[in-house]
């Protein structure tokens, strides 16, 4: 940077500084970062403005949120198998355990166990590997039905994510009529989040009802994940959606591919965008590792929706999953109020800590009812509904 342009800026913010002892105030209890005059120190967005069309509405039903049932179970297996940069395939957790103990597994040795099982003998494949595998029973899963409705009326249904333990999201789908649902060919496509064993373990359960179900993924899939969608049974139409890159699917409805690297030696994560005829944009996402700003600032910067509104966003927001708060997420809830969001529904992977403070915030947030093993009604837990441009 030149040195008339250093001073330049220099002038600017020490204006700034100057608007009196509030002003000083603000400045000083940092704010400043979410005050207008910040916008003076970045360059203008260039919005791309991408047309993905609209819909009418979208419901989305929590099939299962509770990606694992003890923050403490989990996070002792990940500490003692070599920490958060470990290959998850290796921690031996089901369903791809070995018998040889934390962290001496890998998904050869674990699927050559139960591949001759999947996808259709479910019970069986689950029953061997709880033998076999560290913390069975704490293993969960994370998946939600998305239901479309066109500007005509007609109602269309994804599945965003298939959750970990294949007895937990077996049950999980009979109880809202998933499994039926997938039978019946009612639900046209299956979108992966991305690779990690909470979202993406438990594709066996998908393909048990429907091997042939179109599927996205994210580019950034490691060796075994790929093997994994064969090893599962699936044989219908398979999708990349590049990093980076809008996938449109059907009219109001697209998926976005975030080039992030995340815990447990997983890279990207897909997250869908809804156009709301008359509302706005509703972000959907599975756990939002790429962090809520980034998913609010991409839609800013690459589509075009209605009345330039942010209307809703739902899901996991990874802020404080295991309930570890820092004083720095503080900036992340009070960041979330800037969009101007006129929905709110998270889930565990935001953190009960997390949630509650939405709410204390004033923000618009939808309780849920603790159900089904869900911990809190802070968010929206197992078996919970929300709806945008509709009342649910």
């Amino acid at each position: 940077m030149s040195e008339e342009k250093t001073t330049i800026s220099r002038r600017g913010f020490l204006k700034g500084a100057a608007m009196g002892v509030m002003g000083g105030t603000v400045l000083g209890m940092g704010l400043f970062s979410y005050s207008p005059w910040r916008k003076s120190y970045f360059p203008e967005v260039k919005r791309k403005l991408a047309d993905i069309g609209v819909c009418k509405s979208v419901k989305v039903t929590n099939i299962s949120e509770t990606s694992w049932f003890e923050n403490a179970v989990l996070m002792k297996d990940i500490k003692e198998a070599g920490g958060l940069l470990v290959n998850q395939y290796s921690y031996n957790w089901p369903p791809f355990g070995d018998g040889t103990g934390l962290g001496k597994g890998s998904y050869e040795k674990g699927i050559a166990k139960i591949k001759h099982l999947l996808p259709n003998n479910l019970e069986e494949a689950w029953a061997l590997t709880e033998k076999l595998s560290v913390s069975p029973e704490n293993a969960g899963g994370f998946a939600a039905l998305i239901e479309i409705e066109e500007l005509d009326g007609r109602k269309r249904k994804f599945l965003l994510d298939s959750g970990w333990s294949y007895k937990w999201m077996d049950e999980c789908f009979k109880r809202e009529g998933i499994d039926r649902m997938l039978r019946d060919n009612e639900i046209e496509a299956f979108i992966i989040s991305h690779e990690h064993f909470d979202h993406f373990w438990g594709i066996p359960v998908v393909f048990k009802y429907n091997p042939n179900i179109t599927t996205y993924y994210p580019q950034g899939f490691y060796p075994e994940g790929l093997q994994y969608l064969k090893d599962a049974g699936h044989k219908g139409k398979l999708v990349e959606v590049k990093s980076g890159e809008l996938n449109r699917i059907i009219p109001g409805l697209a998926t976005y591919n975030f080039p992030v690297p995340i815990i447990c030696r997983v890279y990207g994560e897909q997250s869908i965008y809804v156009n709301v005829k008359d509302h706005g944009l509703v972000s959907i996402t599975g756990c939002c590792h790429f962090g809520i700003i980034q998913f609010s600032e991409t839609a800013f910067r690459e589509i075009k929706y209605e009345k330039d509104q942010l209307y809703g966003i739902y899901g996991g927001l990874h802020i404080s999953p295991f309930e570890d708060w820092d004083p720095k997420y503080d900036d992340l809830v009070l960041s979330l109020g800037k969009y101007g969001f006129k929905k709110i529904g998270c889930n565990h992977c935001t953190g009960i800590l997390c949630a509650k403070k939405f709410i204390e915030a004033g923000y618009p947030v939808i309780k849920g009812t603790a159900r089904h093993r869900s911990k809190d009604t802070a968010y929206l837990g197992n078996g919970d509904k929300i709806g945008y441009g509709i009342d649910v």
